[in-house]
This record gives structure tokens, C-alpha cells and sequence, in this order.
């Protein structure tokens, strides 16, 4: 035997054939003995030539890098050159200032990505340490990372397979290969040799690295590893997909770059009037500047980040890990949710959800292996109703049985085939334990299932007399049984009566359940010949792994917001249809499109028929990729949900990619933005609400900072044109910065989520954050302000010719009527006594301790030389908060106002 890299069939499409050699044939390629494996020596050479069976992971993210993360906006980056700019004109107090927020800012950002980051790792689980492999004639464990190609993997029931692998020998074996291609139920495994183009969920002579082995036992001879495995094929998918910048990172930037253009506008005209009106160069460019960085929202970013920080933390408390918090965002954004079905979708548990006998229909509730639940009739009657539970058809589901269904610690403990435990629940729903079946019936017997026969048997001894129990595939039982168990005791199985129990197998197949039959026969000894002969009919039991309880309300309220829900599964076409349908997901005019049909389709028709589709079964990686890109030509937000290796390309590329926290593999994990902690999809629309609250939150905070800036630069401009002095200090635009803009706009990110919030479509990912509608209110709402204070001002300069008296009448009226508007910039269409003061107590506590503070700074000494301002009256405090108020009524009014021109353009009413 040579030890040189075993030769790699190929097909001229470049995938490897392994599934279509003969054994002799593949051991001769891979240079191998079936028999004893590779030596040691072979095996270490070959290690060192192909290299560890590992696949290549994402570099982690470091600390420093996160950081760095939080400074790639460019209002950041503006506020970073206006502190730079303040100090070095010696404005120290200023630029400090601003540099603290930005700082602080960046803080807040770097904590919440650095935890979730800590939290993803931590969730990590999916691994093959070791692996059992044959080597110099013996089988003996070795790392997993030391599997080579030629390997004689021993698989055995419980497994994680290591590498990808041909079977050689196979007894009983079925392997659960729902990571890697999305089948549920696990794939009943064989050796013989498959035709060349069998597409990979159908390859049943393979095992596959990072699936499992639900039953059996087996030996296989690894044909790739690392990343030449599947799996590392879709690890190679990752490098091609690019999610992009999310929907929030856009506006912010173009919000960001207007207000460059902007502000530089404005200080160019008020340096401008004030070198015609020969004022010393030096105060010109140091007032300029100073309107600049008035002009400037340093507490955006801040807010932001805040609001999307509190925002991943009602997230984790609603089963939602946020990863990177812009996420939280393209969430409220979201036009289409793909998601997977098995686990999500559905309880990711094997159920049954019917059982038939000769005489009747059970339906059983419940869902998953928690032995809760009722077995009624189809027709409503309850146990205990006239109506008795089918005890011997569940008797042999919980004999026939080689699975663990146990209590260990107060917690369910289940082991075995998924098939199996879901007869082993129904049973215990009906006060049938397995424990206490094996003390009044122990074991003598078994006949395994295999996939020639579709039959499993168990001979067991009850009281005096020997009897087997059997399952299995219903035509092959229904052929070998003479009798039927029916309400009035054992009776011949007549013609008509076989018709019509296959018709019943037939119905439960059409609707996508799993189909087993279960009968029993009284033996005269136990080893007989003829086990499976002469066989009574007890009746029939239909499997599914049911969609959860709450995932047809969840589909309902994403179908209110205006988000299309697709279903992507690797599982049949039948199944596929049928929780589709019964989950709502599956309308009129919707289709179903299978992957062999979407793999005959360009990208351009795809991307022309994506809309109608609304489900996709029997797909692969690579299927799940090019659906996400089609929606997105289509200029869609796209959330893409899986748990997978096969899913992890098209996470990386959708919008926001979602993984699943229990099932989810690591490298699903390690390629989203979010991790769903209970791999329900509920907790996505709970997540999405949350999302467009957030989005909610940072546009009206945004509405209103930018309305105080509006107001200010307004202000400044308005008292140039009219020759007055500049109406405010630098230090006093600074501070009304600070105690008006940045802790009111801190909690207004705060504010409660409107409950309705789900009952409209969602925001178009082109819609601007700053659209014309905001603009024309910041406009009024700055104009509103600016007028207001201007006139205290004018008014204070006629009247008494003191620059300072006037600028302190016009910085606290500025200051009062900031304040008050906070209170009306909740709601774009609510009044404040219909919202209520204090159902924001941040804002409300954050509002009277600002009153309290710009009242004491005219007071106090030490401040009032810091902001040259002068004490003021009672009455005088009075006049300026009463005129403070005029901005918030008058933006009151005009709310009544357009609700008022909607409510009678609805009724028919003259508008």
C-alpha cells in the first residue's frame, strides 16, 4: 500500500462520485483495506500531507477591533474634528466636552458587542472531539482532527460523524443529517452504490462530517476531510456572501454628510456678514466655529447607541441575542423572513398526531417529547367521555420499542431513534410507562428493523404466554396480518375492512404525516420462524414534527406588518406544503418550488419569481444563497433564519442572518447577526417589533435634536441679518447642547414601544431618515423656536441696550422652550395629555431637574460667571416659560389639526 494521497474521482462537474463506486473499486482509489484500515505510519504521513480534519474558522474579533468599529460614522468622525477644532482655538471646555461624548459614545457600543460576542461563544457545542477509527486491524479512538482520508470510521448509535465517509457496512443504521441538509427525520442509511448524479440529500450510502447517528451501527471509509468535506464546501460559500452595511448605517451617513454641507453653509454666510460688517477676524472664525459645533447633534451617535444598546437588552429577556447592535435595526426594517422549518417553524420534535383504529380517529395534542398532553377522537370526545384511549395499540408502540424516555433530576431525559420516542410519549400520555412494560412483559426477543424488511420486532413474555409486538411500514404489516383488534374484540380482517384501513394510511400520507402500522400475534414459543405471520391489526399511528403552537399567531402578525414570510427547508416537497399550509405561510397563488426545479432556473428568472414563492423544499446551501440574493436584486431587507451548516452562506449574505441557539451549529452561529436563544419563531417577530420600536425611537430623538440645532443656527443667523450681536455665547450653545438636546434626547430613546407598532407595512429601506416630512417639521419647529427667542432678544436689546440682559432673556427662553417640546416629540400625531406625562418618568424626572438647573446657574456664582448670565425674577422666570411654551402649543395645534383633516377625509366630510 502506498502512502501517497488517495486518487479523487471526479464528474465533469467537478463533484466527487464517492456514492457511485463499488467498495472494492473505492478502496483500491482511496488505497485503503475495508478490513483493517490504514497503518499508523500511512496514516501519520497522509496527516501531514493533507493536513488536520479541521475546518478554517473566522478569525475572532478583538477587542480593539470592536472598538475601532464604534468610530466608522461620520458624524463621528465630524465631532471628533470640531473638539479638535474648539481646543485648539482654546476652547478647551468645549472641545473636552464634545470628545467625552464621543468617547462615551463609543464605550456604550463596545461593551454591547464584546458581551454579545462572549455570549455566541459561549453557545458553541457542535463538535467530534474523537472519532473511533481502524488502524492496523483494530479499532481504537483518535482525536478528530487527525482523521485522514482511507480512514475505517466505526459508527455506532449516538456518533457525531467526523469526516465525510462511504459506507461499507451498514446494520439498521439511520443518521441525522439535519444540519448539513435540513431533513428532519433521520435517513435510513445503505452500502450499495448510487447512480453519479444523486443529488446530496439523497446520497444514503454516505455519512457526512458534523451530522449524527440516530440508530444502528456501521463502518465507513472517509473520502474527504476538512475542509474538502460538504461542509467545508459551504464553509467556502461564506467567503462569497456579504451582508453590507445595514439600513441605519445609511441614513445616519447621509444625515451625517448633509449636515457637514449644511453647517459649513451657514458658517460661511454668518463669517461672511460679519467681515462685511468689519468684525475682528480672530472672533469671527472663533464664533463660526462655535455655531458649527452648536450645529452639530453631538449627542446623535450617543442616542443611538443607547437606543439600540437598551433595545438588545429587552431583545435577551424576549429570546433574542443581538450580536452587532445596527442589527437591531435592519430587524424593524424587515421586508421578508426566510426561515427554516425544522426547529423554528415547527417543535423539532417527532409527534404523533393520529392515531387510527378500526373503529376510530384519535387526535393527540401536545407537542414534543413532554409526555402532556390528550388523545381524543376526531370528532371532539374527550378520554373519559364514552370514549377509551386505543391501550393495546399503544402497548405495542411503547413494546416495539428500543428508545429511552426517562425523569433524570426533574428533567426529561430522552435517547433513541426520534420515531421511537414519539411512540414512547404517546404511550406515557396515556399512563403507559416503558419502565414498568419491561417488569410485567420483559424482553426475549428482538428482530431490528432494516431497510429491506420496514419491520421491527419484539417478542415479549406476558403472564404465561409469549407475544410479539410490530411495527413498520403500513403495507408490508397490513399484507401479513389475518386479523383486527376492534371495539368488539379480535375479528377476521376482511377485504373491505383492509380497504378501507388503507385508504386511512393513504389520507394520513396526503397529509404529510409519517405513517406506521403496529400489530401484535400470540406465539406459541418464543423463537419462532414465522414472527412476523398471521399477524393482528392493531391500527395506525401518524407522525409529524408539528409546527409550534405560537408560530401560526407569529406568521399572522408578520402578514399584519407587511412582512412575507418564506419557508426554506432541505425536508419533502409533501411536508413542506403541508405545515406551509397549516401555518398560513402557504396562500392562494403561492408556489412551492422543489430544488431540483430551482436549480434549473438562471438568476434572472429566479429573481422574477422569487415574489410568488413561498415555499422552497429539498434545497441545498447553495439553493438557500441564490434565494437570498434574489430578494435582495429585488431591493428587499431580507432576514434569513437557520440553525445549519447548509444554511450559514445565505446568513451571511441576508440582511440580517438569524441562528438558532440550541440547535444552530457553530458555524451558523458564527456567520449572523442575531442568535435566537429558543429557536422559536416567534421570538423573531418579537425581535422585529423591538426593531422598529428601536427605529421609532432614533427617528423622533433625531426629529428633535435636529429641530434644536435648526433652532439655534436659526437664532444666530436671523440676529446676524438683523446686525444684532451674536445672541448666545459658545458656552451657553454648549450647555444648551447638553442639558436640552443631549439628556432629553436620551430619554426619548427610552420611550415605550407603541403596541400598534406591528399594524403597518414596514419602512421602505429607501426611505431617507431625514425624509421631506421631517424636514418640513424641523423647519417649523426650529423656525417656531428660533422666533421665540429672538424676540425676547430683540426685545431686551431695544429695551434696555444691554447686550448681556438680552442674552441671558434669550438663552433661557431657548433653554425653557427646548425643554417643553421634548414632552410633544413623542408622538407625531398624539397629544401630550393623551400620551401622558409621566408615562416616560425618565423624561419627565430628566425635564424638571433641567428647569431646576437653568434656573440655579443665573443664581449660583460660580456659574453664573462661567455662562455670564445674571440672577432673574420670579415673575420674570415666569414670563420667559410661559413664552417657552408657544412652540409646544402651536406644534400641538397643528397635530389636532391633521388628525382632524384625516378623521373627516375617512368619514366623506368636507376637508
Amino acid at each position: 500500500m502506498t502512502a501517497g494521497v488517495p486518487r479523487r474521482p471526479v464528474t465533469a462537474s467537478g463533484d466527487a462520485r464517492w456514492h457511485a463506486l463499488a467498495i472494492a473499486e473505492l478502496a483500491r482509489s482511496l488505497e485503503t483495506d475495508p478490513q483493517r484500515g490504514l497503518t499508523s505510519v500511512d496514516a501519520a504521513r497522509r496527516l501531514a500531507q493533507v493536513g488536520p480534519n479541521e475546518l478554517r474558522r473566522g478569525k475572532p474579533i478583538s477587542p480593539i477591533a470592536i472598538f475601532a468599529q464604534q468610530f466608522r460614522s461620520l458624524v463621528v468622525w465630524l465631532l471628533v474634528g470640531a473638539g479638535v477644532v474648539s481646543g485648539a482655538l482654546g476652547e478647551w471646555v468645549d472641545g473636552l466636552a464634545i470628545l467625552a461624548i464621543v468617547v462615551l459614545n463609543a464605550a456604550i457600543g463596545f461593551f454591547q458587542e464584546f458581551r454579545a460576542e462572549r455570549a455566541v461563544a459561549a453557545l458553541a457545542s457542535l463538535s467530534a472531539p474523537r472519532a473511533r477509527v481502524v488502524r492496523d486491524g483494530s479499532s481504537a479512538p483518535v482525536p478528530a482532527r487527525e482523521v485522514v482520508p482511507g480512514d475505517v470510521l466505526v459508527l455506532d448509535a449516538g456518533d457525531l460523524v467526523a469526516a465525510d465517509a462511504r459506507l461499507a457496512e451498514a446494520s439498521s443504521l439511520r443518521a441525522n443529517e439535519a444540519p448539513l441538509t435540513g431533513e428532519s427525520l433521520p435517513v435510513e442509511k445503505r452500502t450499495a452504490e448510487l447512480a453519479p448524479e444523486t443529488p446530496l440529500a439523497d446520497r444514503v450510502n454516505q455519512v457526512f462530517l458534523g451530522t449524527s447517528i440516530a440508530a444502528g451501527s456501521g463502518r465507513a471509509l472517509v473520502v474527504s476531510t476538512g475542509m474538502q468535506t460538504e461542509v467545508g464546501q459551504i464553509a467556502r460559500l461564506l467567503e462569497s456572501a456579504s451582508s453590507g452595511e445595514t439600513p441605519l448605517q445609511r441614513k445616519l451617513d447621509l444625515v451625517g454628510r448633509r449636515l457637514l454641507w449644511g453647517c459649513l453653509a451657514i458658517v460661511l454666510v454668518v463669517f461672511a456678514l460679519g467681515w462685511l460688517r468689519g468684525t475682528d477676524l480672530f472672533e469671527l472664525f472663533l464664533g463660526a466655529v462655535s455655531l458649527a459645533v452648536a450645529a452639530v447633534p453631538e449627542g446623535l451617535p450617543a442616542v443611538v447607541t443607547v437606543a439600540l444598546a437598551l433595545g438588545v437588552e429587552r431583545m435577551v429577556r424576549r429570546n433574542a441575542l443581538v450580536r452587532r447592535l445596527p442589527s437591531v435595526e435592519t430587524l424593524g426594517s424587515t421586508q421578508v423572513i426566510c426561515t427554516d422549518k425544522t426547529g423554528t417553524l415547527t417543535v423539532g420534535a417527532m409527534t404523533v398526531r393520529r392515531l387510527v383504529t378500526a373503529d376510530a380517529v384519535f387526535r393527540v395534542t401536545g407537542e414534543g417529547y413532554a409526555p402532556v398532553g390528550e388523545i381524543g377522537t376526531a370528532e371532539g370526545a374527550a378520554l373519559g367521555e364514552g370514549r377509551e384511549p386505543p391501550l393495546a395499540l399503544l402497548r405495542a408502540a411503547a413494546g416495539c420499542n428500543d428508545a429511552e424516555l426517562t425523569m433524570r433530576e426533574g428533567k426529561l431525559a430522552v435517547a433513541g431513534d426520534p420515531t421511537e420516542i414519539a411512540l414512547l410519549v404517546v404511550a406515557a400520555k396515556a399512563g403507559l410507562a416503558r419502565e414498568a412494560l419491561e417488569r410485567e412483559e420483559p424482553r426475549l426477543r428482538t428482530l431490528p428493523f432494516d431497510s429491506d424488511r420496514k419491520r421491527m420486532s419484539v417478542v415479549r413474555r406476558r403472564g404465561a404466554d409469549t407475544w410479539a409486538y410490530v411495527k413498520g411500514a403500513p403495507e408490508g404489516i397490513l399484507e401479513r396480518c389475518t386479523y383486527v383488534r376492534t371495539a368488539r374484540g379480535i375479528e377476521p380482517l376482511d377485504a373491505a375492512l383492509r380497504a378501507r384501513l388503507e385508504q386511512a394510511s393513504a389520507q394520513l400520507a396526503a397529509e404529510a404525516l409519517r405513517v406506521l402500522a403496529l400489530a401484535e400475534r400470540r406465539l406459541e414459543r418464543a423463537d419462532a420462524e414465522d414472527v412476523e405471520q398471521g399477524l393482528t391489526f392493531l391500527g395506525l399511528a401518524g407522525l409529524q414534527d408539528p409546527p409550534r403552537a405560537e408560530a401560526r399567531e407569529a406568521v399572522a402578525r408578520c402578514r399584519r406588518a407587511g412582512i412575507r414570510t418564506v419557508m426554506i427547508t432541505g425536508d419533502h416537497p409533501a411536508t413542506a406544503r403541508a405545515i406551509g399550509a397549516e401555518l398560513g405561510i402557504l396562500g392562494p397563488g403561492d408556489e412551492v418550488v422543489v430544488g431540483a426545479e430551482l436549480e434549473a432556473m438562471s438568476d434572472a428568472e429566479l429573481a422574477l419569481r422569487v415574489a410568488r414563492v413561498a415555499v422552497y423544499a429539498r434545497v441545498t446551501a447553495e439553493h438557500k444563497l441564490r434565494i437570498v440574493r434574489a430578494w435582495k436584486t429585488q431591493g428587499a431587507v431580507v432576514a434569513m433564519t437557520g440553525d445549519g451548516v447548509n444554511d450559514a452562506p445565505a446568513l451571511r449574505e441576508a440582511s440580517i442572518g438569524i441562528a438558532m441557539g440550541i440547535t444552530g451549529t457553530d458555524v451558523a452561529k458564527e456567520a449572523s447577526d442575531m442568535v435566537i436563544t429558543d429557536d422559536n419563531f416567534a421570538s423573531i417577530v418579537a425581535a422585529v417589533e423591538e426593531g422598529r420600536g428601536i427605529f421609532d425611537n432614533v427617528a423622533k430623538t433625531l426629529a428633535y435634536l435636529l429641530a434644536g440645532n435648526v433652532g439655534e443656527l436659526a437664532l444666530v443667523l436671523v440676529a446676524s441679518l438683523a446686525g444684532y450681536p451674536v445672541p448666545l455665547l459658545p458656552i451657553q450653545l454648549l450647555w444648551v447642547n447638553l442639558v436640552t438636546d443631549g439628556l432629553p434626547a436620551l430619554a426619548l430613546a427610552t420611550d415605550p414601544i407603541d403596541p400598534g407598532v406591528l399594524d403597518r407595512p414596514p419602512r421602505s429601506p429607501t426611505a431617507q431618515l431625514a425624509d421631506r416630512a421631517m424636514l418640513r417639521g424641523l423647519l417649523l419647529t426650529g423656525s417656531l423656536t428660533a422666533a421665540v427667542s429672538f424676540g425676547v432678544f430683540a426685545f431686551e436689546m431695544e429695551r434696555m441696550g444691554d447686550v448681556v440682559s438680552a442674552r441671558n432673556a434669550a438663552f433661557s427662553t431657548l433653554v425653557f422652550a427646548e425643554l417643553l417640546r421634548a414632552f410633544g416629540a413623542r408622538s407625531d400625531t398624539k397629544l401630550v395629555h393623551e400620551i401622558g406625562l409621566f408615562s416616560n418618568l425618565r423624561l419627565f424626572a430628566i425635564v424638571t431637574a433641567s428647569f431646576g438647573l437653568q434656573i440655579w446657574i443665573h443664581h449660583s456664582t460660580l456659574l453664573s460667571r462661567l455662562f455670564r448670565t445674571q440672577p432673574i425674577s420670579l415673575g420674570h422666570c415666569a414670563v420667559l416659560v410661559g413664552l417657552g411654551c408657544v412652540p409646544l402649543l402651536v406644534l400641538e395645534a397643528r397635530k389636532w389639526a391633521r388628525r382632524r383633516r384625516r378623521a373627516l377625509g375617512r368619514s366623506g366630510g368636507v376637508v
